[in-house]
């Protein structure tokens, strides 16, 4: 039977189609993605509708720890994205911990990477971004030992299956990750979406650092503050200018070690031991920080625990601060260490956080510190802690009488930095529709 010619063209043509198909599919899997093909990808998983779900993951490489925040978004086209879900773990130690045995770190790095599969749909993997941000624990490192970690985390990192840049591991800087705790909260507290309301301000106090970001509404701070710390960026289609200082050193962890004589990274000799006024005169014991145990003992001044105490740290941060008077016609929010020791000094509720003015802490400072000086309490550190945070609110400008805002969580979702920082990050890759 003969064939007929119209079947051989259509045959031909067949053939010549699904090869094209074949190599422009080879092509893809071989071309890395885009941010924008990225994008496209997410949208391609909505089904068609105007809802488009994407997720992020930040690890925070903290001096006390490192944690990994799972972030999924929902967004429709021309409005802020909507926080869905979040999922977050935390492990010990920080990975300055490893400075001295750089591959231990790595099984760290990959249990928390193992949440992340766990929680992001294996199809949208190669489409979310991964990210780690290394805060005070490695900037108090020398930079060789600190890039080493980094290096370390790359490696890890490059064998993941999801969306990594060049600029995927770093060390933050201190003003980013007050900007980026700023981001955060201002998300939460639904500042962007609604009309005319104030942006809040954001007071962090960490293991080894310590911010304080707001908008300045004044042109007396503009001019009075270095052009170092007052910093403009977009988001969302918007230009902020900020106010932002992050005191190095100034943590609550770095700040005992400084208020007990220490120094960063250096441990004592056999027989040295670190003494401090702001400890029980009868204290003696010891005290790990960085990995380095550190012997500690009480000492009697004379004066009372609260006054002698408050004499130590005034030396600590004379001179140190920067103070603003317009932060006491703001509102404010506080995290961190200022959350944990006002829950141990029953200001606030531990689980559900609270308000209370600048004064109760130096009020509780000084009930503490009239305690300890008869029993030592279970918290050695308390009544040091709390005065140092008194003296550390005064010296950045707020009234005893001002009011704080203390929470864990807004809108049940933690108010780390990391949220913030990983929609600054999606944004600068247009990863979010506007």
């Amino acid at each position: 039977m003969k064939i007929p010619k119209l079947f051989y063209a259509f045959a031909l043509f067949t053939c010549a189609a699904i090869y094209v198909v074949y190599i422009k599919w080879n092509l893809n899997l071989k071309t890395k993605d885009t941010p924008d093909d990225l994008k496209n990808q997410l949208e391609s998983q909505t089904g068609g509708t105007d809802q488009m779900i994407s997720y992020g993951i930040m690890f925070d490489a903290g001096s006390t720890g490192t944690r990994v925040h799972v972030f999924q978004f929902s967004q429709k086209p021309k409005e802020i994205p909507r926080l869905i879900h979040a999922t977050f773990k935390a492990i010990k130690p920080g990975l300055s911990a490893y400075a001295d045995d750089v591959d231990k770190c790595a099984e760290g790095i990959n249990e928390l990477l193992t949440v992340a599969k766990d929680d992001v749909p294996m199809e949208l993997w190669k489409s979310t971004p991964l990210v780690l941000k290394a805060t005070a624990g490695l900037r108090l490192l020398p930079g060789e030992k600190a890039q080493k970690l980094l290096d370390k985390v790359k490696d890890v990192f490059q064998e993941s299956p999801f969306f990594v840049r060049n600029d995927y591991v770093s060390i933050m800087d201190g003003t980013d990750e007050g900007i980026s705790a700023w981001i955060t909260v201002n998300f939460l507290t639904d500042s962007w979406n609604v009309p005319g309301q104030k942006c809040v301000g954001m007071l962090d106090l960490g293991g080894g650092s310590t911010q304080i970001t707001f908008c300045p509404r004044t042109k007396t701070t503009l001019e009075n503050t270095s052009a170092s710390h007052i910093t403009s960026f977009q988001m969302f289609n918007s230009t902020y200018q900020l106010y932002s200082y992050s005191y190095l050193g100034l943590g609550l962890m770095s700040a005992r070690l400084g208020i007990l004589g220490g120094v960063e990274g250096e441990a004592l000799k056999e027989d040295e031991e670190l003494t401090s006024t702001c400890l029980s005169p009868d204290f003696q014991g010891e005290w790990e920080h960085a990995k380095i145990m550190y012997k500690i003992k009480g000492q009697n001044a004379g004066k009372s625990l609260f006054e002698s105490c408050s004499d130590e740290i005034a030396k600590l941060l004379n001179q140190k601060i920067h103070k603003t008077d317009e932060v006491k016609d703001l509102d404010f929010y506080a995290f961190s260490y200022y959350y944990d020791l006002a829950a141990d000094a029953g200001l606030i509720d531990s689980e559900k956080g609270g308000t209370l003015v600048v004064s109760d802490f130096e009020t509780a400072a000084k009930n503490v510190c009239k305690t300890m000086e008869i029993q030592q309490g279970e918290q050695p550190f308390l009544c040091m802690d709390l005065t140092y945070v008194s003296l550390l609110l005064e010296e950045l400008g707020f009234p005893k009488n001002c009011i704080l805002k203390l929470a864990r969580k807004i809108n049940n979702t933690e108010t780390s930095w990391a949220l913030g920082a990983i929609l600054h990050y999606m944004d600068s890759l247009h990863m979010l529709q506007y």
